[in-house]
């Protein structure tokens, strides 16, 4: 008896989160965390609920402006090396939207090895910003070149990292921050103080952040003050930016 071809497996947009806008303007797409090698597929439910409090937030911010939000579901759990998978499918997910919706702008909005994706796949032409919460970032290694970030050159880019994080290195994202910062000023960097990788004590204040960054990004609103101070000043303090109690996002 013939065997069957194992189905090629692919990347895909999950449902859009909330009601979908008439008219499409902009689109958050959605990066859950995943493994540093794995060839697993993840699973549906976990894997996507690291991003789905997020998206929740934006879809309802952003509805009225014709925001849409989809979860992009990986080929695999696994970044690979050299393969880098999650960011291939980053930046498929980008390619899809172009197809579904046209010339409208993108955010990436990754946690964890998602916020990698997100960064590593920001230069997708189609992109805007990034939003990467908690990145999972490698160790610098002199035998290995270092995380690209020329391809963040003309977007917007923000990182949200607890100082107490015992999963990604808060440290290697503040480097990474301060080499992409030499070469695209519209990067910034706050941090979360005492917080662990899931930002859970201060949850209501980084949904307020994302929020006010991702808004301002795809449709040009005024955002916090803190925000812009942070994009304004000069490495390290716009890159070591505190995340203060009671942040809400700007309504001017």
């Amino acid at each position: 008896m013939a065997h069957q071809a194992t189905p090629v497996r692919r990347a895909r947009l999950g449902r859009a989160l909330g009601p979908e806008p008439t008219a499409v303007s902009g689109v958050v797409l959605l990066l859950p965390g995943g493994d540093e090698v794995s060839g697993r597929r993840p699973s549906p439910l976990l894997a996507t609920a690291s991003v789905r409090a997020v998206g929740r937030r934006l879809a309802r911010a952003g509805r009225a402006e014709g925001l849409v939000a989809h979860v992009v579901h990986y080929r695999c759990r696994g970044w690979n090396g050299s393969e880098a998978n999650l960011a291939q499918d980053a930046t498929w997910a980008a390619d899809e939207v172009v197809r579904r919706y046209g010339d409208v702008p993108v955010c990436l909005v990754g946690v964890g090895m998602g916020g990698r994706a997100g960064l590593r796949a920001g230069g997708h032409d189609a992109v805007n910003s990034v939003l990467a919460l908690a990145p999972w970032l490698p160790e610098e290694d002199v035998a290995a070149p270092p995380e690209p970030v020329k391809q963040l050159v003309g977007r917007q880019v923000l990182i949200v990292h607890g100082t107490n994080d015992g999963r990604t290195d808060p440290e290697l994202s503040f480097r990474l921050a301060a080499r992409a910062k030499k070469a695209n000023r519209d990067v910034c960097r706050f941090e979360v103080h005492a917080d662990g990788h899931g930002l859970h004590q201060y949850r209501d204040e980084v949904l307020a952040l994302a929020e006010d960054f991702v808004m301002g990004a795809l449709f040009g609103r005024a955002v916090s003050r803190p925000v812009r101070d942070a994009f304004a000043a000069p490495p390290p303090l716009g890159l070591r930016m505190p995340l203060a109690a009671g942040f809400s996002p700007s309504r001017r």
